[in-house]
């Protein structure tokens, strides 16, 4: 782009993980899970510390102690439960161990598909993670747009037009025209059956549920070579995923260097340059890095693990208020008090047992986790919730008020009808064996008190039926949700 001079730079190692949230049908879990041990998948705990190297390719591991005194003890329940919860994160891992190819509008580019992960958490979400990293014919010999420009095209599930859908990815004898259809065929072929499709009915081109848009969160690591210098350009471009223009040329979307530093200065982390740099955006967290060697695998190490686990505390907790909100906008009030309810109660759930804001017990994961919040946007959507919250406890209380006032009102009527006439005018006449013929000569206050005395009782049946109902359906929901 014209105003800012770019310089090709060359790439020893470049490794990413594609993050793809989406929602689950409702209590399906225990049949995914299932599914994905069937399929290979294996469920992770922190306890087989032989899983340390399985899922990371070769050379590179994520070590179970270090990953457990990251973070604080509450956190720590959410995402490494002991024991299969409700309320906490369930993963389970594959490892793929898949070369891959890749051509789009003329670009190729070579790639090592090591694993997958697939998490199932709280409030029906669902993330599924590929561990990708970038080669060709075996050794790293690419460029740092060549880089960014996969990891852009990699990233989209579906092609939004008619240039982006000249792209084909290959595995084995397997060829897909898009993303998604790799994922779905390859990666897990099960996982289609369980994805919540109920929003898709308000679509007119989307084919799944997504929750921002169609494209997944991209975290990497870019390792350029020693005598490469890391510039604030080279941190924008990283953080936007800008690679190539049509003519595959190095490209930046933006030519003003002023705003390139504004930009940079809110989103990066610099605790160690110039060796190594973090972006950290709304769709991407990069780290680039001069280091090379034990160094670079300690850094892949930390994005595989700690800064991997906090990003998906972070992104559960965006996504969940982002489904909840959503739900808020679909609540018809005067209809849905069965959904008014469950809002609530989900709303208090997410507040008390998943939500928290600090998770990190070490300076540097503090720094990121809070970078990460920041740039999500998590404070300003869990202040939107909270007020939410707060309409719909007003409502209830209203609606509560306003019910009760009704009740209390034909309650008065009939004590006050009931003690001016007495229902022992009728009473006697009700009795076994009932004669009809009585009731031809009763007067009007007869007539009026054998009204009251029958609606009564009618009414008196009618609101133990309607109490025993309620309280049958609360117990229910209290199991299902356990």
């Amino acid at each position: 782009m014209s105003g800012i001079a770019l310089h090709e730079k060359r790439l020893r190692a470049a490794q990413f993980q594609f993050i793809f949230p989406f929602s689950l049908d409702h209590n399906c879990q225990d049949k995914l899970e299932r599914e994905l041990l069937t399929d290979g998948f294996v469920s992770f705990s922190l306890q087989q510390e032989e899983l340390e190297t399985a899922f990371y390719g070769s050379g590179c591991e994520v070590s179970h102690r270090r990953l457990e005194k990251f973070f604080l003890p509450f956190a720590k329940n959410m995402i490494f439960p002991r024991q299969p919860d409700a309320h906490a994160f369930r993963r389970y891992s594959k490892r793929i161990d898949l070369p891959c190819r890749m051509t789009a509008n003329e670009h190729h580019w070579r790639f090592h598909l090591h694993a997958a992960d697939m998490f199932v958490c709280p409030f029906d979400i669902g993330f599924l993670t590929l561990r990708v990293e970038l080669t060709d014919g075996g050794e790293p010999a690419f460029t740092f747009s060549q880089a960014l420009a996969f990891a852009s095209r990699f990233r989209m599930l579906q092609s939004m037009n008619e240039a982006e859908r000249n792209i084909r990815i290959g595995a084995a004898d397997c060829e897909s025209e898009e993303v998604e259809d790799f994922i779905f065929k390859t990666v897990v072929p099960a996982l289609t059956r369980f994805l919540d499709e109920s929003d898709l009915e308000e679509s007119f081109f989307e084919k799944l549920p997504y929750f921002v848009d169609e494209r997944m969160y991209v975290q990497g690591l870019l390792a350029f070579e020693r005598q490469e210098e890391i510039t604030t350009v080279d941190a924008y471009r990283a953080s936007r995923l800008d690679g190539m223009d049509d003519r595959g040329r190095p490209y930046v979307s933006a030519c003003n260097t002023a705003y390139i530093e504004r930009f940079c200065s809110e989103r990066i982390y610099d605790r160690w340059s110039p060796e190594t740099w973090y972006m950290i955006e709304e769709t991407s967290f990069v780290c680039l890095t001069r280091q090379s060697g034990h160094r670079v695998k300690q850094l892949v190490s930390h994005i595989y693990g700690e800064y991997y686990y906090a990003l998906l505390i972070n992104l559960f907790h965006k996504i969940v208020l982002l489904k909840l909100s959503n739900r808020y906008s679909h609540v018809q009030i005067d209809k849905d008090p069965d959904k008014i309810e469950k809002l609530i109660r989900d709303i208090t759930t997410f507040s008390s047992k998943n939500f928290f804001i600090e998770a990190v017990s070490q300076s540097q994961g503090k720094d990121m986790y809070v970078r990460l919040r920041e740039r999500l946007g998590i404070e300003t959507l869990y202040g939107d919730v909270k007020r939410t919250l707060d309409d719909l406890f007003k409502y209830e209380e209203n609606f509560a008020a306003k019910r009760s006032n009704y009740l209390l009102l034909i309650l008065t009527i009939y004590t006050v009808v009931s003690g001016i006439f007495g229902m022992n005018l009728v009473v006697e006449d009700l009795k076994e064996p009932t004669d009809l013929s009585r009731f031809a000569n009763y007067s009007a206050f007869q007539y009026m008190a054998l009204l009251v005395a029958m609606t009564g009782v009618a009414v008196a049946f009618g609101l133990g039926i309607v109490t025993i109902v309620r309280l049958v359906r609360e117990w229910r929901k209290s199991r299902l949700e356990r």
